[in-house]
């Protein structure tokens, strides 16, 4: 009978996470993550296989437990589509995920670090990048169909612009930058998107 292993495995692919995310693939070694998940090198890399192995496990819960939030923000009920796009990219900025602030996002910081370098990591965080800009995508057509914006919206311009927005507030959150300031910008992108339709008397 195979021996059981004596933790949790996916409590320590959370624990792994937040080293990660608050240090970076490259300044994290092999012992800092034995220390962190209180395993020997031999059991992490039995379990694991290696570092890499596991920042992409890492990374993959990230994305979940991020996508799982975003998903129950970006339902806009009977709120204003408005309303709930600014809610959402506040969140983003001042509230990620079990997170604290000027932390950044893992994602992104990810993106940052590594680049194009790490197929498999380009291939994860291009993935979340789509998600956002497709969550982007379907609440700007949701708000054009409820008459709360623009009839003539260029969609996929205002989705590009709102993305990079989100993404460079998200550097700018991690570089400690004032929220107020953060919240500022985000409702100069939110006007651009153009003035409510008025409905006629």
């Amino acid at each position: 009978m195979a021996r059981p292993r004596q933790f949790d495995e996916q409590d320590a692919v959370v624990r792994a996470t937040e080293l990660f995310w608050r240090r970076g693939y490259h300044a994290t070694s092999v012992r800092d993550l034995g220390d962190e998940l209180k395993l020997t090198p031999s059991s992490l890399y039995r379990t694991f296989t290696d570092k890499h192995t596991l920042f992409l496990r890492a990374l993959d819960h990230y994305r979940a437990t991020e996508s799982a939030q975003a998903e129950r923000l970006l339902d806009a009920d009977d709120r204003p589509i408005r309303h709930v796009l600014r809610d959402w990219m506040l969140w983003l900025v001042t509230c990620p995920p079990d997170g604290e602030p000027g932390r950044g996002c893992f994602v992104v910081n990810t993106a940052t670090e590594l680049g194009t370098t790490d197929d498999q990591v380009s291939q994860r965080t291009e993935a979340a990048f789509e998600v956002t800009r497709q969550a982007l995508r379907s609440l700007l057509l949701q708000g054009r169909r409820k008459g709360e914006l623009p009839a003539d919206l260029d969609v996929d311009a205002a989705v590009e612009l709102l993305f990079t927005t989100v993404l460079g507030l998200r550097v700018r959150e991690r570089a400690g930058h004032d929220p107020a300031r953060l919240a500022t910008a985000i409702d100069v992108a939110i006007r651009a998107l153009g003035p409510t339709p008025t409905t006629p008397s």
